[in-house]
């Protein structure tokens, strides 16, 4: 079992950083690949981005590939999102989320078995 804690969403101008993180509980965190999804109302969920196990290989969304970077410190159980210039299109409720598939393949939310809370991020104009 793994269970997964965000923190760091805030209210930030357009053109601003914010730095997500999720801390994750339980063993064998570098066997599982790590995932950023995001919810604006009224949308479907979408993926944002994943890291594999050892953190040597990542995913983007075309949508903020050059403007988010993931990255995780295994040590540390923690996966963190550093997004910058950031965008009004960017508001949604960001969650992180832990899959056991095959790295490819997690780029498909279908594909974790954990996720948690979300974390509110908001970009005004």
């Amino acid at each position: 079992q793994v269970q997964l804690v965000e923190s760091g969403g805030g209210l930030v101008q357009a053109g601003g950083s914010l730095r997500l993180s999720c801390v994750a509980s339980g063993r064998a965190f570098n066997n599982y690949a790590m995932g950023w999804f995001r919810q604006a109302p009224g949308k479907e969920r979408e993926f944002v981005t994943t890291i594999n196990g050892s953190g040597d290989m990542t995913r983007y969304a075309d949508s903020v590939k050059g403007r988010f970077t993931i990255s995780r410190d295994n040590a540390k159980n923690t996966v963190y999102l550093q997004m910058n210039s950031l965008k009004p299109e960017d508001t949604a409720v960001y969650s992180c989320a832990a899959s056991s598939a095959p790295f490819l393949r997690t780029t498909n939310g279908g594909n974790y078995q954990y996720w948690g809370q979300g974390t509110q991020v908001t970009v005004s104009s």
